[in-house]
């Protein structure tokens, strides 16, 4: 049965989720998001979308975006998809399916204000709804750029948000009082019994099961991963600390990435005479022509 074709609008926004295959915890390390970033303002400035809301989750990732053109949305979640994929299958040394299915799209108008505020609101609730922060500021959401009225190079406020009053301070203070009064709906017991019986067998037969030793070729690179490119780190930088709690504790983190980038010196762990068929990438793959 062939896929339903998608219902794309002029002057639409959409609300986007994307989930790693088998909901795994696949976007935990640092660099994986900030990959992420990367790939957004290459496709950004490829299609020249508006990207309103954005939070990057352990397994899942939440967009807020504009397309240019209704038809370009399709090829900005393809493109972004398929590229983020290929580096993150040869970051963590895996093959297959990094992202589950399709992305999940709801489209509104642009000119619906309340449902915009409520899915910004949802977007940058994410965090504090897994119970992961108390307050909204995150490294990788855009919730700062709302609050601080800074500026993070990837996104942009929305129509919605610069509505709330009449000047910038005003706009700030009004979503900032309508963020704090969110509540996150409690899980269904449904959904919290979902998989239920299938995960007590798993764990009889994990308890039978010896762990097997690796092979060479089965080796992950996953903690011999070494610091991004200069340029996923300069785009990770700007956004971090202008969504950040901390603007000072995250620009430390920062330097010291800068200074291994700067350190001439070879790192160990990637010793050719001692592993030459496993070296990691220092850029990410080209674009698809």
């Amino acid at each position: 049965m062939p896929r339903l074709a998608r219902d794309l609008k002029a002057d639409y926004c959409y609300h986007i989720t994307v989930r790693c295959n088998n909901r795994e915890f696949r976007l935990t390390r640092e660099e994986c998001r900030e990959l992420l970033l990367y790939s957004l303002q290459i496709y950004q400035d490829k299609y020249n979308f508006k990207l309103y809301g954005l939070c990057i989750m352990s397994n899942h990732v939440h967009y807020l975006l504009q397309p240019n053109q209704p038809e370009d949305l399709p090829k900005i979640m393809q493109g972004l998809n398929w590229y983020s994929a290929m580096c993150f299958n040869r970051m963590l040394n895996r093959s297959g399916h990094f992202w589950e299915k399709r992305y999940h799209s709801t489209g509104f108008p642009m000119s619906d204000h309340r449902r915009a505020l409520n899915t910004l609101r949802y977007i940058h609730a994410n965090p504090k709804a897994a119970n992961m922060q108390q307050g909204f500021f995150y490294d990788f959401s855009n919730y700062g750029i709302y609050d601080r009225l800074t500026e993070d190079g990837l996104t942009q406020w929305h129509p919605a948000f610069l509505a709330l009053g009449k000047t910038l301070d005003l706009c700030a203070a009004a979503y900032r009082k309508f963020c704090q009064k969110y509540k996150p709906k409690p899980k269904s017991e449904k959904s919290e019994k979902r998989n239920h019986w299938g995960s007590k067998l798993l764990a009889k037969i994990r308890e039978r099961t010896k762990a097997k030793k690796r092979t060479p070729g089965q080796k992950t690179l996953w903690d011999d991963w070494e610091t991004p490119a200069e340029e996923i780190r300069q785009v990770a930088q700007k956004f971090v600390l202008a969504n950040c709690y901390d603007p000072q504790v995250a620009s430390l983190r920062f330097e010291t990435l800068a200074a291994r980038l700067s350190d001439p010196r070879p790192d160990p762990r990637l010793n050719p005479a001692r592993r030459t068929d496993q070296t990691v990438p220092q850029k990410p793959y080209p674009l698809r022509n």
